[in-house]
């Protein structure tokens, strides 16, 4: 086996394939993954949809099977019953007894870990204060929206104090206000200390929450590492110009430096391929008297980076279909 070290949650070549149809065809849904997820980080598993994230998930909580490869939770085989007591879990289509007020909910799932009487009751309390739920624990779950359903499904895979939060498309369907509160509610688990994975196919979420994320398309992992990195790694950003005032002669020598030129009124927008363009632009501007409005650099994104992956990898995709 490798080297765990400081990895709470690890795997090494996971592969999982299904039988379908009645012919009984076979279909690989997750192809040789490698993920290392280390203590007090938030990892971000992100994909389209269908693109195996779910059932890697399912694999590594121990709810199916891989057909190769194995995974390790706290240094201990997937299935191992003292290192699941050491998870919290939500996921992406879970059901709730809706009849349940918010407090019964998550009593119920208290009694599981073994949790009773007043501990249980102070953790209850504690959990809904976090979750932002304090108001609706006497509600029962059939009145709850979706982003009030999101936040008491956070709170019962908080129930028992993990180590280790699992989280699969905890953003999804969510309006913008629903997903700032449980984006919030991640970082505030970090600041906690502890270490939370969640799978997305919202990259901006992604980025502004993780500290490390792993790509997946139709299975396979195409890259994986810290977001800064990822996001500079063969990336060209751009420069963003905004000119008042710029002339003719002006304008014909932007054209030759810019991608693309904007006019808009008295000003003009241009965007130049790199920084490297920048000190003739200003030469220009001298030049014609102009005025710089702004000059603003292009940070890359996870988008940027996916779109990347996907354009870069289809050729291969395609022959392993």
């Amino acid at each position: 086996m490798s080297t765990i070290g400081n990895s709470i949650l690890k795997a090494e070549g996971l592969s999982k394939t299904f039988k379908v149809g009645f012919l009984g065809r076979s279909v690989t849904a997750v192809h040789g993954l490698d993920l290392d997820v280390r203590k007090g980080e938030v990892f971000g598993f992100l994909g389209p949809n269908g693109a195996g994230k779910t059932t890697t998930i399912k694999m590594l909580m121990g709810l199916i099977y891989p057909t190769s490869g194995q995974a390790w939770l706290f240094g201990r085989p997937i299935g191992d019953q003292e290192s699941k007591a050491r998870l919290g879990f939500l996921p992406e289509s879970p059901y709730f007894y809706d009849y349940l007020t918010g407090i019964e909910f998550l009593q119920f799932y208290g009694h599981l870990f073994g949790l009773r009487g007043a501990a249980l009751g102070k953790r209850i309390d504690e959990l809904l204060d976090l979750v932002g739920m304090s108001h609706a624990s006497h509600l029962q779950l059939r009145k709850f929206s979706k982003g009030m359903l999101q936040r008491v499904g956070i709170a019962q895979a908080l129930i028992n104090d993990p180590e280790l939060v699992v989280l699969d498309e905890p953003m999804s369907g969510l309006d913008p206000i629903g997903r700032k509160e449980i984006r919030d509610l991640i970082l505030r688990l970090k600041e906690a200390g502890k270490t939370i994975f969640f799978s997305s196919h919202i990259l901006h979420d992604a980025e502004l929450l993780c500290d490390r994320v792993a790509i997946i398309l139709k299975g396979r992992q195409v890259a994986c590492g810290r977001v800064s990195d990822l996001i500079d790694e063969g990336a060209t950003h751009s420069v963003e110009v905004v000119i008042d005032g710029l002339g003719s002669e002006g304008l014909v020598r932007l054209r030759q430096l810019a991608d693309r030129v904007i006019i808009q009124g008295p000003q003009v927008l241009a965007v130049l391929p790199s920084r490297q363009q920048v000190g003739q632009v200003l030469e220009i501007i001298r030049g014609a008297k102009a005025t710089l409005v702004s000059l603003t650099p292009q940070k890359g994104s996870l988008e940027d980076l996916f779109i990347r992956e996907v354009k870069s990898k289809q050729p291969e995709l395609r022959e392993a279909v």
